[in-house]
């Protein structure tokens, strides 16, 4: 008699192991469904819910759904990212991204400058000039004839 096929830790689209005869019916097996498929997300629920397990102290217990808000979360912050240097690169008629790009879209946008408190490789700085080294050199200017 085979093993009873119970609870446990088996994959979710895995075959039964009931075999029992006289059932008639052919089951066919399920495809395999990732948590992020599930959740309609590029990133990896899996992945991330085991480095959140990893990184905390005393074992503390991880709930499913923080993984999956995590991975939503850093998958719009990325994709948020990635247009705005987009955009940058578009503008200055290149077709790749590089970390000046980057550096121009993060600071260039309120929110993700304030988030985002770290030095850029390669990124560079904005172009800025102070109001008053433009505006002192036609002031200090004196017309002719006075």
């Amino acid at each position: 008699m085979p093993p009873k096929a119970t609870g446990g830790k088996s994959k979710a689209g895995a075959p039964s192991h009931d075999t029992t005869a006289g059932s008639g019916a052919t089951t066919t097996p399920r495809t395999i469904q990732t948590r992020s498929q599930k959740a309609g997300l590029q990133f990896p629920v899996g992945r991330i819910h085991r480095y959140l397990k990893q990184r905390t102290q005393h074992n503390v217990r991880i709930g499913a759904k923080a993984a999956v808000y995590t991975s939503a979360i850093l998958e719009y912050l990325t994709a948020e990212v990635l247009e705005l240097a987009g955009n940058a690169s578009k503008d200055l008629r290149v077709k790749r991204i590089t970390p000046r790009h980057l550096q121009l879209a993060i600071r260039g946008d309120e929110e993700l400058d304030i988030l985002v408190r770290a030095t850029i490789a390669g990124g560079g700085v904005l172009p800025f000039i102070h109001k008053s080294l433009t505006a002192s050199s036609t002031k200090n200017k004196k017309p002719e004839g006075q």
